[in-house]
């Protein structure tokens, strides 16, 4: 478990770009992550293990997108270039925009980006996964993880289920990792 939760670690890395997040209107998930790995361009789908079973009655773990509709995506060109390639995909998607102003792409920053893709580690399984308007509903401090496995970690600390945990918001959906309340300080 250690050595697949390390495994996982070395694979993300910050590379100070920051990320758009796109709703898909199609069910073709795993094409649209196809047509931009094959224009070269980093994408990141939020995955958990489920439980499913075979013809046999038999119980396997398979890895799954969380949300079927979410794809996040490194920017590695300007807003005008990508818009463009946007149009020319064959998918209906669009990316998310700020509230404030529809016309402006939502910017998710690296350093949030990073964390959260820490967070989504499919074998960490103390983990919630929240809709924004969720989230949004959670109260709870701004706190730095001073201690432990989420150290260095930002977010919001929230409880529920009688736990505390760890909150990470970002455009699109939001993920909670199980933390101690004693490991946080305030931000």
């Amino acid at each position: 478990m250690e050595d697949k939760q390390s495994r996982y670690i070395d694979t993300i890395t910050d590379d100070k770009h920051d990320w758009y997040a796109i709703r898909l209107y199609t069910m073709k998930q795993e094409e649209v992550a196809r047509f931009f790995t094959e224009k070269g361009i980093e994408i990141f789908i939020p995955k958990q293990y489920t439980a499913e079973e075979d013809k046999q009655g038999r119980v396997h773990q398979k890895l799954k997108p969380v949300v079927r509709n979410l794809i996040f995506v490194k920017k590695t060109m300007e807003d005008t270039d990508f818009k463009r390639l946007i149009y020319q995909s064959n998918f209906k998607m669009s990316v998310l925009t700020k509230a404030e102003d529809n016309s402006k792409y939502s910017i998710i920053p690296h350093d949030q980006m990073y964390e959260f893709r820490l967070m989504c580690n499919p074998d960490i399984h103390l983990r919630k996964f929240l809709s924004a308007e969720e989230a949004r509903l959670k109260t709870g401090d701004a706190v730095l993880v001073k201690f432990g496995p989420l150290k260095g970690m930002t977010g919001r600390l929230v409880r529920s289920s009688k736990k505390y945990y760890l909150l990470k918001e970002i455009p699109g959906i939001s993920v909670m990792l199980k933390v101690s309340r004693w490991c946080c300080v305030p931000q």
